[in-house]
């Protein structure tokens, strides 16, 4: 079951400040592109995420999400109102909710949340890495990546860059 990353990192490897924000993300972009999210996300069956980015899109306003949404949580009970139909929790190691969504026919995968991206990680669980670098040093913050058991190869397919200064790039895991 292909496992996917699509996912925004400053220039120092966080994902976000230490106190969640995003504020950063928000960078020019005269031409309105998705930087790919379109393509990408259409090519996924559902979202993964874990408790703290489900709580972060929860403050968004509106739902940004059609594709069907698996939260990992052991601390949640219940989902609210505006989103009870569109998103489902989900507990235990990753290993068993991948198992889970594959018999119940989700074949690919978009995996998202620092904590969830690194659990996946450690599984050796992610077959493809799309990561969008901002021109920006946070110094500090969410770090996109964490300790690993083992080192884990990838084969790097596709570079783009884009007038505002992003950065994007495709790797595939690579397990020869």
């Amino acid at each position: 079951m292909p496992n996917h990353v699509f996912i925004a990192t400053s220039l120092d490897g966080y994902i976000a400040t230490t106190d969640g924000g995003l504020d950063w993300l928000d960078v020019p972009n005269p031409d309105q592109s998705d930087f790919g999210y379109g393509e990408f996300i259409s090519g996924v069956d559902a979202i993964v995420m874990g408790r703290r980015t489900f709580e972060k899109v929860m403050t968004f306003g509106s739902w940004p999400y059609e594709k069907p949404v698996f939260v990992l949580s052991n601390t949640i009970t219940n989902v609210p109102e505006p989103v009870k139909e569109k998103v489902e929790l989900l507990g235990g190691d990753v290993r068993t909710v991948i198992k889970e969504l594959k018999v119940r026919g989700y074949a690919n995968l978009y995996i998202d949340g620092g904590r969830v991206i690194q659990s996946f990680l450690r599984e050796d669980l992610i077959d493809e890495l799309i990561l969008t670098r901002i021109p920006v040093l946070l110094g500090g913050g969410i770090p996109l990546f964490g300790q690993l058991d083992t080192e884990l190869n990838l084969k790097h397919r596709k570079t783009e860059t884009f007038g505002n200064g992003l950065v994007i790039s495709r790797y595939y895991r690579d397990r020869r």
